[in-house]
């Protein structure tokens, strides 16, 4: 059976290289997967200890109003529990996004390079995707409010920016909403949020209550280590929020999902050591980087790019053969560099090593 014409000129998301297939495919016993900005520390040891008290009742169906939960992050965020929706990811939300808001004769207009879900989805709807370059790794947001037409239904603004990492900070992001049309929708996206340094926090959450066509994507995903589980939200005014919680599945986060999201959020500890180690060890690496003369996009996220003489896929391609996992520019839409997630310190101090022997090997081509 014959799909949608556009799906004629789309393909499956392709994730990054899994541990067991480069074990196997190169003869490794020991693999170090820096390619999906995962957290190397983990999770919380109070989400294991836990998650065994989960599983009873697995017959049942989860709630969907994910109330436990709704009611714990509106109280951190300090909105109203029905300015909240929570998806299987953030990635889920930016997906519900497009069903709500987009359609065929109307655009979207976001960066690139930038999270490939926006355009996949918004393809998928009929939208017309419009598509402003970066400028050294930032958003360029007066080509942005340029483009924006009475077809602009979603602006996506990610922030920090995958794959670059480049943050949009707080007056900036404030003199876009100002000029931006309020019948345009502006989508933050900080799945890295927590990994902004606390001087340069946008504290973007208050910006809500006067810019009603803000919407703020954020996810345990990443710096609280759950992405197994899958639990991502938006936050947003009560009217945006109702209409994407019509188009919500009424299933789709699990019990044990939101009863981990739940533990995870009350352990502050735990996130603030990943915080400081991430920001410890990025530091190093950009320290290593300098010193290789590698230069490298300013990073607010748990991952650097890393511009590079070669393309990203040889630097990748020799990093498997050690045992590292990173993501090539070239799957990124963004040749000759490499977007590494930052580990630990011993992985980061043995991955500089392997950099410095590449690098070598390649002087004077």
């Amino acid at each position: 059976m014959k799909a949608k014409q556009v799906f004629q000129d789309m393909s499956p998301y392709t994730p990054g290289k899994q541990i067991e297939e480069v074990k196997k495919e190169y003869g490794l016993t020991k693999i170090i997967k820096l390619a999906s900005n995962e957290n190397p520390f983990g999770y919380s040891n109070k989400v294991k200890e836990e998650i065994p008290k989960m599983i009873d009742h697995l017959e049942i169906y989860p709630d969907g109003y994910a109330a436990a939960l709704r009611k714990s992050l509106a109280h951190k965020l300090n909105v109203g529990e029905k300015q909240l929706i929570f998806g299987c990811g953030s990635d889920e939300v930016v997906d519900i996004i497009c069903r709500t808001y987009l359609e065929k004769g109307t655009n979207t207009i976001m960066a690139t390079p930038s999270f490939p879900q926006y355009k996949h989805n918004a393809l998928i709807q009929g939208a017309e995707i419009v598509e402003i370059p970066l400028v050294n790794g930032y958003h360029n947001l007066p080509e942005m409010l340029k483009a924006v037409n009475e077809q602009t239904k979603v602006v996506w603004l990610c922030s920090p920016n995958n794959p670059t990492g480049s943050l949009i900070n707080k007056d900036t992001l404030v003199s876009f909403l100002e000029k931006c049309p309020s019948n345009v929708m502006v989508v933050l996206d900080e799945a890295y949020y927590e990994y902004i340094e606390t001087s340069n926090d946008p504290n973007s959450i208050n910006l809500l209550g006067k810019y009603k066509n803000l919407v703020i994507l954020r996810t345990f995903s990443k710096a609280y280590g759950l992405a197994n589980l899958r639990v991502g939200y938006g936050v947003a005014s009560e009217e945006i929020a109702t209409y994407l919680n019509i188009t919500r599945g009424p299933f789709n986060t699990t019990s044990i999902s939101q009863m981990s999201a739940l533990t995870a959020l009350k352990d502050e500890t735990f996130l603030q050591n990943t915080y400081q180690e991430n920001l410890v060890n990025k530091k190093a690496f950009m320290s290593a980087c300098d010193k290789m003369n590698l230069n490298y996009y300013d990073s607010e996220a748990n991952f650097l790019f890393v511009q590079l003489p070669t393309t990203g896929d040889e630097l990748f391609e020799y990093l498997l053969t050690k045992g590292f996992i990173v993501r090539s520019g070239e799957a990124l839409g963004h040749p000759n560099g490499v977007r590494i997630t930052i580990g630990s310190k011993e992985q980061m101090d043995e991955l500089q090593s392997y950099m410095r022997q590449f690098l070598a090997s390649h002087k004077g081509e």
